[in-house]
């Protein structure tokens, strides 16, 4: 990669956009999306599709997306793939160009979508070099920018950058939370029927959004789940007032260390109370947190559609999606607390259970079905174990 040694050098012709790392690498390219700039974590995600809700994935908070799969946007965009309302992420680093949709589910095109959203893109990047470039070296900060006429000041980006504090420390959860506690009731996509709305409910759970995908929700839903979902911040009283079946662990963004500064002695007390506990991504370190575990930044994260993870019971082996920069340490948990995950990349902990009582929760995604319905059973999972506190 060419470093900006010369920050007053020319971009070549037909450049309207640049990616600035924290150390002085310059990647040019073509501009996608609105123009501006961003700054954030640079990662890489693996996936062959679903781009779209990964852009929307409220766990993205803070970072700049580098795709390995180079068609990107082939399929357009449409709005019932978006998993919140206003994309937290921070821009994008693509391969190829963008071509024009070829999916009938397509509604406007890629390009469309991001400036509606105020994503800010770059295309023509080598992101084979790029990831080993992150590989090797780790997540690392930088600044994307498009400027259809091509001009930059590529010393201020790189400060920009160097400037920007990452994700260690930082509470991003705060961010992206729901303001207000909201009722849930729409369930899964279907063909031909699109989204449907849960009818006849069997048990109340209340979901802690640290940054909520909707289609967790919608899987609660689909499961019989009238789900109240509630803000981040949420005390236990605020959760045990909707005299819940269940309490659920949303996903989400940033250090959880930060996160549990608030959120830990809640999740502590909720668990104390025996009610079922089930946790996802963000939501599974807060609560190895509240366990006495502890978690740690790793080296360039999980960030995929393709993670094969072992359940330990079962000597079963599932196809994740997983998105995340730190990790739970096994090492640390407690006596009551097993590991029942790992991972066969690199071994990581991708799931814990209590020994003593009703409460677990997962590193990766089970919503989003790369396997493709290979981890749904952790949704039956947390009924059964409603079902069983229900019976006693």
């Amino acid at each position: 990669m060419p470093t900006a040694n010369d920050h007053t050098a020319a971009p070549p012709p037909g450049t309207t956009a640049v990616l600035v790392l924290a150390d002085g690498t310059v990647i040019w390219g073509r501009g996608l999306g609105a123009a501006g700039s961003a700054v954030g974590e640079v990662c890489f995600n693996t996936s062959m599709t679903g781009y779209q809700e990964i852009l929307t994935d409220p766990s993205y908070a803070g970072q700049i997306i580098s795709f390995t799969f180079p068609h990107i946007g082939n399929v357009g965009a449409n709005p019932e793939d978006v998993e919140t309302t206003t994309p937290a992420a921070r821009g994008l680093v693509l391969r190829a160009d963008i071509t024009q949709p070829a999916n009938w589910r397509a509604t406007r095109h890629l390009d469309d979508w991001l400036k509606a959203n105020d994503l800010v893109g770059i295309a023509g990047a080598d992101t084979r070099r790029l990831t080993r470039r992150i590989r090797d070296g780790g997540a690392p900060s930088g600044v994307v920018a498009h400027d259809p006429d091509g001009r930059f000041d590529l010393a201020a980006l790189q400060r920009q950058a160097q400037d920007w504090p990452g994700l260690a420390g930082m509470d991003l959860a705060i961010e992206v939370t729901r303001r207000q506690t909201e009722t849930w009731d729409q369930t899964r996509w279907m063909p031909g029927d699109g989204y449907g709305r849960l009818e006849t409910p069997k048990f109340r759970v209340v979901a802690i959004d640290y940054g909520a995908k909707r289609n967790i929700l919608r899987c609660l839903a689909s499961a019989g789940c009238a789900v109240t979902v509630v803000p981040a911040t949420a005390t236990a009283e605020d959760v045990l007032r909707h005299d819940p079946h269940g309490i659920f662990l949303s996903n989400g963004p940033g250090d959880p260390a930060a996160t549990g500064r608030y959120a830990v002695p809640v999740v502590r007390d909720l668990v104390a109370t025996g009610i079922p506990v089930f946790g996802i991504c963000l939501g599974h370190q807060i609560l190895s947190l509240a366990l006495g575990a502890r978690t740690e930044k790793m080296h360039q994260g999980h960030r995929g559609a393709n993670h094969p993870v072992k359940d330990l019971a079962t000597g079963k082996v599932e196809i994740t999606s997983q998105n995340h920069g730190f990790v739970v340490v096994p090492e640390s948990l407690p006596p009551t607390v097993e590991t029942t995950h790992v991972s066969l990349f690199d071994g990581t902990n991708e799931g814990i259970r209590m020994k003593d009582r009703p409460v677990f929760s997962v590193q990766y995604h089970p919503e989003a079905s790369p396997g493709p319905m290979d981890s749904h059973y952790l949704f039956s999972r947390f009924i059964a174990l409603m079902e069983a506190a229900d019976r006693g």
